[in-house]
């Protein structure tokens, strides 16, 4: 890819639309806009304009113009907003293609040229491939905060508070042979304690930034022909598990993605687990055990209070037991009846408070590498924090581990040895995008 060439890409959907956004980016864009169009409105404004092919009339659209440095890839860039007709936009895509010096965009080449042309921070450019993918309001909500630069602004923060505690401990080695007039050792320690309890604070608060993106697991759990997957079709509103008298019919594990509130929240039909001498059975119900113990929340499905140690599952403190078959049984204990519906909205209540519980805390680490370098820089500072404490330590050992925690918040935001990243990164994206 040549940062100097003009690309274009459909913006928009494919496929018929109402209105279809073609954008166009780079040092011919303008020039390109003035063929089709005969004129362009001045940067930032909108007109109307019929589009040509020579003296051959495309289609009316609306035509806007950024300028370098004011556009999202910080080059000059024109869109053409069409009406969304596929011939249409074939019609405009095919004469843009025959113009020179311009080319398709890649997948991500637009966001792509915004971060290379300081528009945007690696992590910003992560938070908008979230808030494309965002298929819940949690999901909006985390991916626009971090794309909006909550996470860059912590470590701009993060980091100039660091530097500054490096240049206290640089002038002290300076002038080592010298008596300095200021002990600096409490602002440093000052420093250095306010970043790294931050530091903490956002990694403690990673997994429900994770499960907010990747989405909770609700394992239900219980033995066979207890009723979980007539609850699993209920919750889903269709037949997504095989239901059967027979004890034993699940064998592997089936899921239904829900939303919840905002929250993504997957269910987990798994396997009864019970003693069985069916080889088939017995490795579904080791996979029901296993998914059930990685799962965020359990819900054990019973006959009676007195089995919820008969799975080989410890409950938490956020599992949820209920009797499953309410419908035949009559009891003042929770209860719940795919079959007829009885309990299964206050079920998806209670599993809904409980996952809301658990993102209250969310930071704004949404991948593993921001939790990497995250992880690297407070092992950095807790080192130099121990050194600092300690009565024989070496101001240049604890400047060079500040220096190891500042590279580590510049690869997060992509000052740094961020090429390794960027092909995984983009090529989650669309192409007009």
């Amino acid at each position: 890819m040549e940062n100097g060439d003009t690309i274009f890409a459909l913006a928009t959907a494919q496929g018929r639309a109402g209105v279809a956004v073609i954008r166009v980016s780079g040092p011919e864009a303008f020039a390109c806009a003035f063929q089709l169009a005969g004129d362009i409105p001045k940067p930032r404004t909108t007109a109307l304009r019929t589009l040509r092919d020579g003296e051959e009339p495309l289609d009316q659209a609306l035509v806007l113009t950024f300028e370098k440095g004011a556009s999202f890839t910080g080059e000059d860039v024109v869109e053409f907003h069409l009406h969304g007709g596929v011939a249409v936009v074939q019609s405009v895509l095919s004469v843009l293609g025959k113009m020179g010096g311009l080319r398709t965009a890649g997948p991500g080449e637009f966001t792509r040229r915004a971060l290379e042309n300081n528009q945007m921070d690696l992590p910003q450019v992560e938070g908008l491939a979230d808030l494309i993918e965002a298929e819940t309001e949690a999901q909006r909500k985390q991916a626009l905060k971090v794309m909006r630069g909550s996470l860059s602004e912590k470590c701009s923060q993060w980091r100039e508070k660091l530097v500054r505690a490096m240049a206290l401990l640089e002038a002290v080695i300076d002038f080592a042979d010298e008596d300095v007039p200021v002990d600096v050792r409490p602002e440093v320690n000052e420093l250095l304690t306010s970043v790294h309890k931050d530091l903490i604070a956002q990694l403690s608060g990673q997994k429900a930034s994770e499960r907010i993106r990747d989405g909770f697991e609700v394992a239900l759990v219980g033995a066979p022909n207890i009723g979980k997957s007539t609850l699993l079709n209920a919750i889903a509103g269709r037949d997504v598990a095989i239901t059967s008298e027979i004890a034993g019919t699940t064998r592997d594990v089936i899921e239904v993605r829900l939303d919840l509130k905002g929250l993504p929240v997957t269910i987990l039909d798994l396997a009864g687990i019970r003693d069985s001498d069916d080889i088939v059975e017995s490795l579904g119900i080791e996979r029901a055990i296993e998914r059930a113990g990685a799962s965020d929340i359990r819900v054990f499905l019973l006959e009676s209070a007195e089995d919820i140690g008969s799975f080989g599952i410890e409950p938490q403190p956020d599992d949820i037991v209920v009797l499953g078959k309410g419908d035949m049984i009559e009891t003042s204990t929770t209860s719940v009846s795919g079959k007829t519906g009885m309990g299964v909205d206050e079920l998806l209540e209670q599993i809904s408070t409980v996952v809301a519980g658990k993102v209250s805390g969310a930071s704004s680490l949404i991948r593993q590498r921001h939790l990497e370098a995250i992880e690297n820089a407070e092992q950095s500072l807790s080192t130099a924090i121990h050194g600092l404490d300690s009565d024989d330590s070496f101001n240049e050992l604890i400047a060079a581990d500040l220096r190891f925690a500042v590279v580590a918040l510049d690869s997060l935001v992509g000052r740094i040895d961020t090429e390794d990243v960027l092909g995984e990164i983009f090529a989650g994206f669309c192409i007009g995008k």
